[in-house]
C-alpha cells in the first residue's frame, strides 16, 4: 500500500503549512479592510479596454480561454474529478490516499465556505463581471479549491510514477493548472488578486495538514 509519506515528505508539508498560513494571516488582516484596494483597483482596471470595460485588453480568445479555464476550478468539475480518482482508489485498494482526497475535498469547501462568510468581503463592483459570481470575495473558493484539490492530485499521480522528471512534471503541471485557475478569476474580474493568493493559501495549508494528519496515522 502506497503511503503518504512516499507523495508528500513530512518536512516540506510542515513548511507549506507554515508558509501557507503565514501569508493568509497576514493578508486576512490587510485585504479585506481595503490595504490594497488602490493597486488592486489599478490592476484590474489595466486588465480592461480603456473604452469598454466589458472587454478584456489582448486577442480575442482570451475570454473564451479564461472563462474555460475557471470552470476547471468549479465545483461541477472538480466534483467529477474527485469521484473518478475516489474510484481508482478504492480499486487498487489505496485507503490512505482516499483518506486523503475525501478529506482534503470536504474539508476545502466547508472552510472556504466559513471564511468567505467571516471577512465579507464583497466583490469587486466597479466593472463588469464576466462570469456569474454570487458568493463573497475573500479568500476565493476557485482558488482554495484548486490549489488543495489539484495538488492532490498532482501528489497521488507523482507518487505512482517511476522515473523522476515524470513526477517533477506532474507536480508542476497541478501548479501551473492552479495558477492559471486563480488568475483567470482576475481576468474575469470577480476577485482581487488577494482573494486568489488567501484562496491560494488556505488550500495550500488544509492539503498539508491532511497530507500531515494522515502520515501521523500511518504509523
Amino acid at each position: 500500500m502506497l503511503h503518504p509519506e512516499a507523495a508528500l515528505s513530512p518536512r516540506f508539508a510542515w513548511i507549506m503549512l507554515a508558509a501557507s498560513l503565514a501569508i493568509f494571516l497576514f493578508l486576512s488582516v490587510t485585504a479585506p479592510v481595503g490595504a490594497f484596494e488602490t493597486a488592486e483597483r489599478s490592476f484590474l482596471l489595466s486588465l480592461r479596454n480603456g473604452d469598454d470595460p466589458a472587454l478584456l485588453n489582448g486577442p480575442g480568445w482570451l475570454l473564451y480561454f479564461v472563462q474555460n479555464i475557471t470552470a476547471l476550478g468549479g465545483w461541477p468539475v472538480l466534483t467529477v474529478f474527485s469521484l473518478l480518482l475516489a474510484g481508482a482508489l478504492i480499486i487498487h485498494k489505496q485507503w490512505s490516499f482516499l483518506f486523503v482526497l475525501l478529506a482534503v475535498v470536504i474539508g476545502e469547501t466547508v472552510i472556504t465556505g466559513i471564511l468567505k462568510d467571516f471577512f465579507g468581503r464583497v466583490r469587486p463592483d466597479f466593472l463588469p463581471h464576466l462570469t456569474s459570481a454570487s458568493s463573497k470575495s475573500f479568500p476565493s473558493g476557485h482558488s482554495a479549491s484548486a490549489a488543495a484539490i489539484y495538488l492532490t492530485f498532482g501528489l497521488a499521480i507523482a507518487n505512482v510514477l517511476k522515473l523522476r522528471a515524470a513526477r517533477r512534471y506532474a507536480l508542476s503541471a497541478s501548479l501551473v493548472l492552479v495558477f492559471l485557475i486563480g488568475a483567470s478569476r482576475v481576468f474575469l474580474g470577480v476577485h482581487y488578486p488577494t482573494d486568489v493568493i488567501a484562496g491560494w493559501s488556505v488550500g495550500a495549508a488544509w492539503a498539508s495538514a491532511v497530507w500531515l494528519a494522515a502520515w501521523r496515522l500511518g504509523r
